[in-house]
């Protein structure tokens, strides 16, 4: 069955040939490492005592928090012994609290205090400002079509991607 002419949400993909596909995937690659790395560096300022995961951790507790070590670790990626150090970190830092899990006695629960927030905050400004600065030189044309390439990342991310 033919798609509607009025059915927006089933786009039908055109066929693309695979060297294409890599062609684009390693270029959309780079631009996303290049760019990450650049924020990672404008928010140099407001990381000193913490690593990229450390800081990632952190968002992660804020965003699904609070949660068990073991929860984080799954969240992340990583194996427990290590999410253990990074939370660890978290701690000497002052930017995560822990409270006893009332569902596992032998368990805690990580959430992330005031001081984690405000750093976080920080972070994301700075990151911000940044990019604001190189959007402002962009035509209007460019803008929206990064605005419509980060609604499509974000579905790829999520697996939402037909």
């Amino acid at each position: 069955m033919q798609p509607k002419s009025t059915d927006i949400h089933q786009p039908t993909a055109a066929p693309v040939d695979d060297e294409r596909l890599a062609e684009a995937a390693a270029q959309l690659r780079m631009a996303i490492v290049r760019t990450a790395r650049r924020l990672r560096q404008e928010a140099a300022v407001e990381t000193s005592g913490l690593t990229p995961t450390s800081v990632a951790t952190l968002a992660t507790i804020e965003r699904h928090g609070p949660l068990t070590p073991s929860e984080v670790a799954e969240i992340e990626r990583v194996k427990r012994p290590s999410m253990t150090r990074t939370l660890g970190c978290l701690e000497r830092e002052g930017l995560v609290e822990r409270m006893p899990d009332p569902a596992d006695g032998r368990s805690s629960l990580v959430s992330v205090n005031a001081a984690g927030r405000e750093r976080l905050r920080r972070l994301r400004r700075r990151k911000n400002a940044y990019l604001a600065r190189r959007l402002r030189q962009l035509p209007a044309e460019d803008l929206a079509t990064l605005e419509r390439a980060a609604v499509l990342l974000e579905r790829m991310r999520e697996g939402d991607v037909p």
